[in-house]
């Protein structure tokens, strides 16, 4: 299991990501919609920027996001299967896809048990 922080963080993505769908199928343009969702959980937008990228969210501000996004307190906590990806990750993936297809058998090898070290 993935430690509280990376948990609290996909979760956080997932509410951004459901509120920037929610806006655009309203008809909101969706330059700005990072500053809006920091508004409405209360949170400068240098904070929420810091939080996406590594800044672990502490109890409190977890409890704060969840009333704020009308969900049960705890919610934040539970880890659950989502899309968040981001474009970095994305990138990282298709760079993977690429050199998993130009490997040998040797090769493919390494670069699992690579990616496997980081794991541990």
């Amino acid at each position: 299991m993935p430690p509280i922080s990376v948990i609290r963080r996909h979760n956080a993505l997932a509410l951004f990501k459901e509120f920037a769908e929610a806006q655009i199928a309203a008809g909101v343009p969706p330059k700005g919609l990072e500053q809006t969702f920091a508004a409405q959980i209360q949170i400068s937008p240098s904070l929420w920027s810091q939080v996406k990228s590594s800044r672990p969210i502490g109890d409190q501000m977890a409890r704060q996001i969840e009333a704020l996004c009308k969900r049960e307190t705890g919610w934040l906590d539970i880890e659950r299967a989502h899309d968040i990806a981001d474009t970095a990750e994305a990138y990282f993936i298709e760079e993977a896809r690429k050199a998993w297809r130009v490997l040998n058998a040797k090769g493919k090898r390494e670069l699992l048990r690579e990616i496997k070290r980081h794991l541990l």
